[in-house]
């Protein structure tokens, strides 16, 4: 039997094991959130198990996310966590949305509830959290560059802190402004602007804090979004490229004393809401972060980030 056969469909539950739970997705395979998930499990106690179904490696195609949740949920799995390219597709599939994911029309976590699919969002939490761990961070005006899928998550939790006014960048104006009228349908009362590519140096000199939320600054896409030469002091920086932690921009901005938050932060709340909600017990976010950031400073010292 091959490894491709071997792992071409859920595998039923153990004996032992109380939760199982799973990753969709694609290119998967160096995942961290297996380990987050069964270390900070093991601490509180838990028999915990939790598996990767690489899209790629399956042979399998986005569109077949629906026919593996529902070999997992009759296989006994308690949940499964959504990654690209799956998370809109997963919209139609399940039986009930958290409002939050709705509002995002993305879902990175199905829990399996009887005979009901449960869709959640624990992206968005997972940033706001970190947000909140940002010294005396003003969000009272603050720019974002980028407006992808971990953009959709950063803007709707950066208004959730009561960001006043959020000015949205993407190199693909369309997207921009597509993401602009989402977030000014739930939150109604703040000010959510699209910026020109020529208007974003002056934006970023006026903004109390600048978000990355591109690509850009991880291992095989170096580089820099914008000249941290722009901020205004004081300002905070913060970008959702976790591998490497410190990327060019962190490292820049730091240097110039500017308060930052790493893309890590981010990765440990989602972890740490998914385990919260697939169990119901409280986790350790704290230790979560640790060994986190052990799991990514042994990659570094094998020279994989």
């Amino acid at each position: 039997m091959t490894q491709q056969e071997q792992h071409s469909h859920p595998r039923a539950p153990t004996t032992r094991a109380r939760y199982l739970v799973g990753l969709i997705g694609e290119g998967i395979t160096a995942s961290l959130t297996p380990p987050m998930h069964e270390e900070e499990a093991s601490a509180l106690g838990l028999d915990y198990e939790y598996r990767i179904f690489d899209l790629i490696e399956l042979g399998k195609h986005a569109e077949d996310v629906g026919s593996l949740l529902e070999e997992a949920h009759r296989l006994g799995y308690a949940a499964m966590n959504i990654t690209h390219p799956c998370k809109q597709l997963v919209l139609e599939i399940v039986d009930e949305l958290d409002p939050d994911a709705e509002h995002l029309g993305a879902v990175n976590l199905v829990v399996f509830d009887d005979d009901r699919l449960i869709g959640y969002n624990t992206d968005w939490m997972g940033y706001r959290d970190g947000l909140l761990t940002l010294p005396g961070a003003s969000f009272e005006r603050v720019v974002q560059i980028g407006c992808g899928g971990a953009g959709a998550a950063t803007a709707y939790a950066l208004l959730s802190c009561g960001t006043s006014r959020l000015d949205l960048y993407d190199v693909e104006d369309p997207r921009a402004e597509d993401l602009a009228e989402r977030m000014r349908v739930h939150f109604p009362t703040q000010a959510v602007a699209t910026v020109p590519t020529e208007d974003l140096p002056a934006a970023i000199a006026r903004a109390t804090g600048v978000v990355h939320a591109t690509p850009l600054g991880m291992l095989h896409h170096r580089g820099v979004a914008f000249d941290v030469g722009y901020l205004r002091r004081g300002s905070w920086v913060s970008d959702v490229v976790y591998r490497p932690l410190e990327t060019e921009l962190i490292r820049r901005a730091a240097e110039r004393g500017h308060p930052v938050l790493d893309g890590g932060r981010m990765v440990v709340g989602q972890a740490y809401a998914s385990l919260h909600i697939i169990t119901g017990e409280q986790p350790d976010r704290n230790r979560m972060e640790r060994h986190f950031r052990t799991l990514v400073d042994a990659e570094e010292r094998a020279g994989r980030v």
